[in-house]
């Protein structure tokens, strides 16, 4: 019988382009995890840790990043749409070219990605696409 992989295992295996839905990662240790451009929706990484992980060209749809440690993660070209990052911590994440934006819902209070109390002190915020999202004024003026 072989041994179930645990979270970090799981994500690298995946192929790439993956689609993820409803996976609950909260309070994971996923220090460093690459995985291979996988789209993920409604995943959960409440308080999760991801301190240097590569998600570059990863696509969070309706994902829970609240509280999330992201500390010197790459999300260069990343996709967020209606994700909830409050709180989360970006300190020195390289967003480059990332798009934080809004999922259509047909209720126009649902959908949109808030990052309000996020902390984004040395982040990289080149070309970053910033549509309906709650707390970027706040959050980019307080840096």
């Amino acid at each position: 019988m072989a041994t179930p992989l645990n979270p970090r295992q799981r994500l690298v295996a995946l192929q790439r382009y993956a689609a993820l839905r409803r996976e609950n990662f909260s309070g994971q240790d996923l220090v460093s995890v690459r995985p291979p451009e996988v789209r993920f929706t409604r995943c959960s990484f409440v308080g999760a840790d991801l301190r240097h992980a590569t998600l570059d060209g990863c696509s969070f749809t309706l994902c829970d990043l609240s509280g999330a440690d992201l500390r010197g993660a790459s999300l260069r070209g990343a996709r967020l749409a209606g994700c909830d990052l409050r709180g989360a911590d970006l300190r020195d994440a390289d967003l480059t070219g990332a798009d934080l934006g809004r999922v259509n819902t047909g209720q126009s209070a649902h959908g949109l990605t808030d990052i309000t109390g996020a902390r984004l002190g040395g982040a990289i915020l080149r070309h970053v696409q910033h549509d309906d999202v709650i707390g970027w004024g706040a959050v980019v003026d307080g840096l």
